[in-house]
């Protein structure tokens, strides 16, 4: 009966995808699949926990994050921020692969959403890496590697989602993810400047005291917008959900009122653009609550517990584990519906083998987000050689040396757990 129930279970979800029915419908058909198996099916149990689904008031922070991003590209303030990080690294040998990796920490720290970021950042960096000489591939490679950190440093969409899914604290995730953020982009540096030592590169001079200020100057109301959420968040100011709204609020008077980028005219579009992205999403996990509701009821967990008990007792060689089944989940699909359809699966098991479900949730989300570079699906990857007009190969080759040092940190993780815990704790 419960071999069976996974078999089709994961038949009707696979064969639905492989047919090319879009993820949310094909979740509502394996949750259909599973009722009828269970001899349970019911349209309205079905509808009802797709309402129950969305039906969340963490997940409000999807849309305001989502708006935050797009008015930060729109109004000037993603702009401004590569600006700074060029007048404190440009000048460094190979620098303007460490100014995109500054602003990708920085605009990290705004929008949430590595999608926006590998977008703002392609469309401003790789014309003017490419003028100073740089392979173009791997200054696509290296734009779409650093984009990455967006859902890792707080405020993070990944983080809400795991957080509403997995019902671990989004507070502690958003502060947990801090420094594995940083520690993620060091990699990127060192790698950067192992790649591109031997380039020929003309390297811009460097800039006077006035001009660092005046850019620092310009940025300031960029820059205060993520301090204001990881104060707020860290002493209880306000929730998630809140900062979310207190984010997309802030962008928007700061890019019409401050900086006058933005026309008032100018925001129904980016409204509209925000509800496209956010409706796509809250389909999914609205869809993916029937599943793991049947997953619950037809106790595949028990299941899989049952089938990993030897790995129990080691909770490194588990998180190994698990952490090779997302990497391969990854190449083929995309972070929200990798986080919701496993999440209920790997949760049970995460904490049977007594594993902290806020580091666990930190280094599933890290993994999703390299997983949004991985070859053939990754969505970072074609978004970067759609605006970047690269090709896809190009990308791909680009980005192969980043995505490892990424994956070794991650890994490097899993031995150490302290890495993530530790300042974690600092930060609660």
């Amino acid at each position: 009966m419960n071999t069976m129930t996974i078999v089709i279970f994961l038949g009707s979800l696979l064969g639905a995808m492989a047919l090319g029915i879009p993820i949310a419908f094909s979740l509502l058909l394996c949750g259909a699949a599973l009722m009828w198996h269970m001899g349970m099916f019911d349209p309205q149990i079905l509808a009802q926990n797709v309402i129950n689904g969305a039906d969340s008031f963490p997940l409000l922070a999807v849309p305001f994050f989502m708006l935050a991003g797009e008015v930060m590209n729109a109004g000037g303030l993603s702009r401004r921020i590569v600006n700074f990080a060029l007048t404190l690294v440009g000048h460094i040998k190979g620098g303007l692969g460490y100014v995109a990796i500054v602003a990708a920490v920085m605009m990290a720290a705004l929008s949430g959403s590595a999608v926006a970021d590998a977008a703002a950042l392609t469309a401003l960096l790789l014309p003017m890496m490419v003028a100073a000489g740089h392979d173009k591939g791997r200054s696509a490679g290296l734009l779409a590697s650093a984009s990455i950190i967006a859902p890792i440093i707080p405020p993070s969409i990944g983080f809400v989602i795991f957080g509403v899914a997995a019902n671990v604290s989004i507070s502690k995730l958003f502060m947990a993810g801090i420094a594995p953020g940083i520690m993620l982009a060091g990699a990127l540096w060192a790698t950067w400047w192992w790649v591109a030592r031997k380039e020929q590169v003309a390297v811009p001079p460097r800039k006077s005291g006035p001009e660092v200020w005046i850019a620092f100057k310009d940025a300031t109301f960029a820059l205060v917008m993520p301090v204001i959420v990881v104060v707020g968040l860290k002493f209880g100011v306000f929730t998630p959900t809140e900062a979310a709204v207190v984010a997309a609020v802030y962008a928007i008077l700061i890019s019409t009122l401050v900086y006058r980028e933005l026309k008032f005219s100018d925001l129904y579009g980016l409204f509209l653009a925000a509800s496209k992205t956010t409706a796509v999403i809250m389909f999914l996990v609205a869809a993916a609550m029937v599943s793991a509701w049947l997953i619950t009821v037809a106790q595949l967990p028990a299941e899989v517990i049952k089938l990993l008990q030897p790995l129990l007792d080691s909770p490194r060689l588990l998180m190994f584990a698990i952490m090779l089944l997302v990497i391969v989940v990854g190449t083929a699909m995309d972070m929200t519906p990798t986080i919701l359809i496993l999440t209920p699966v790997l949760m049970p098991l995460v904490k049977a083998a007594g594993i902290d479900p806020v580091y666990f949730g930190v280094l599933f989300i890290i993994n999703n987000a390299i997983g949004l570079i991985t070859p053939p699906v990754g969505t970072v990857l074609n978004t970067v050689a759609g605006v970047g007009k690269v090709s896809m190969d190009m990308v791909t080759r680009g980005v192969m040396p980043f995505m490892l040092a990424q994956f070794a940190v991650m890994f490097l993780m899993v031995l150490f757990p302290q890495l993530v815990m530790v300042p974690a704790r600092w930060f609660y």
